[in-house]
């Protein structure tokens, strides 16, 4: 019975949500091992706790348990390992080990996803409840190497963090790398993880984050198997993956659940977007006021005529509406739910219709300013969406001074300062998942 316990023990800590506990009375004694975040506790202390010092003989409280439908004895210790962390408690008694079923599923605080969407994948959430989460990643990935370790941060908030990672696919580097720098982390208050963030990030100044920030329990359990780290805040139903690489931020979970060929056409999709929601005001600024050679004639004389109008410069023309195109954006989300998409789709159709027909902005720049915003909403993490809105104002700037070539020569800078960027050691271009 020792080895079997201390088996079990082995296998499935240390971790901050594992409970071990002894109980005795006269003559009875008992143990009982369970994981804490997908067991009912009042189910345990009312059916196994409170009869236990009850009962007079070792005997009888084996019977009463075992009258119970969800209790039985283990066929060999892998199974007792598989009932454990599927929501069982183990009672180890002097001679044998009983499994009682004490599962319980925290589905009542969850809620759909709703920055993240998927057609045809999961569509639940996280809560804002840390518990639950852990519940519910714990009932998906009932791996016996699964570990959590809790912590507290912020020095009046005392909001709880958790760090969650499999043991076996881990890198303990970067383990202690993450461990080292939550500690060196003194805060008063600490609310979101988007301030975690940036309390983790070395690089105060950087554009592109090396941290995805997901709500989805299925796309967390992917990155758990690849052997990265996660990390809850109690409070936020968003948690955070690292280290992570250039390719996490533009696959969507429907490239696991599409058929193959299917999943690469949206993969090569989501990068053209990339690409036009960089270069397009770039290019058109470029192309118009400097190297308007590269156009056949018929395309030169027809941008040349949509810009007869235009009182200013390409590049005041390309920044005035991209500015425009930015506010409307903020606008829809700060605005109410019931108005905000209502106002913002009948104020940008309102204002570009009048300035082109006051001929202050082209036609061709409406186009180009639409297909750019249709490009930022196709990538899926909304931080990698930000970092690309930013990025095409450094390249219409230098498109301004030096034309095609500055476009290139911006494109190369950025190329070679994501090279250089790293996630907790990990490279940013590193192709596809990180692995140990």
């Amino acid at each position: 019975m020792s080895q079997n316990k201390q088996w079990l023990l082995d296998k499935l800590g240390p971790s901050d949500d594992l409970e071990h506990r002894k109980m005795q009375s006269n003559h009875i004694q008992a143990e009982i091992l369970f994981i804490t975040n997908i067991c009912d506790s009042s189910l345990i202390r009312d059916e196994i706790i409170q009869p236990f010092f009850q009962m007079k003989q070792e005997a009888e409280y084996e019977n009463y348990l075992l009258s119970f439908p969800g209790c039985n004895r283990p066929a060999s210790n892998v199974d007792a390992l598989n009932k454990i962390t599927s929501g069982h408690v183990a009672i180890m008694l002097r001679e044998r080990i009983l499994l009682f079923n004490a599962a319980q599923i925290k589905a009542a605080a969850l809620s759909d996803a709703q920055v993240e969407a998927t057609i045809q994948g999961p569509q639940t959430g996280f809560s804002e409840h840390i518990d639950t989460n852990i519940n519910l990643i714990r009932f998906r990935y009932q791996n016996n190497s699964l570990r959590v370790e809790c912590l507290e941060l912020g020095r009046l908030s005392k909001s709880r963090l958790c760090i969650m990672y499999d043991e076996l696919q881990v890198d303990q580097q970067v383990l202690d790398q993450v461990r080292r720098t939550i500690d060196e982390i003194k805060v008063d208050t600490l609310q979101s993880t988007s301030e975690l963030t940036q309390l983790l990030n070395k690089q105060k100044f950087s554009i592109f984050p090396t941290f995805l920030t997901t709500e989805r329990p299925d796309r967390t359990i992917l990155n758990l198997s690849q052997g990265k780290i996660i990390l809850m805040l109690e409070g936020t139903p968003f948690v955070l993956i690292l280290p992570v690489v250039f390719y996490d931020f533009y696959s969507a979970m429907d490239d696991n659940y599409q058929l193959s060929l299917v999943s690469y056409f949206l993969l090569i999709l989501r990068y053209i977007a990339l690409f036009l929601s960089l270069i397009l005001p770039a290019a058109y600024v470029a192309l118009t006021a400097y190297n308007p050679e590269i156009f056949r004639v018929q395309v030169a004389l027809s941008i040349a005529g949509s810009r007869a109008s235009v009182p200013y410069p390409a590049y005041v023309e390309v920044l005035l509406m991209l500015i425009l195109m930015e506010l409307l954006l903020e606008a829809s989300i700060r605005l109410p739910k019931s108005v905000g998409s209502t106002a913002t789709t009948v104020g940008g159709l309102i204002l570009g219709q009048a300035a082109t027909s006051a001929g202050l902005i082209s036609n061709i720049m409406i186009i180009i300013v639409s297909t750019v915003a249709i490009s930022n909403f196709v990538v899926p993490i909304n931080s990698m969406s930000f970092a690309m809105r930013i990025m095409k104002y450094p390249l219409v700037l230098l498109a301004s001074f030096l034309g095609i070539t500055g476009v290139v020569l911006g494109l190369i800078g950025m190329t070679a300062y994501l090279s250089n960027l790293r996630s907790f050691g990990v490279p940013y271009l590193r192709l596809f998942f990180y692995r140990k």
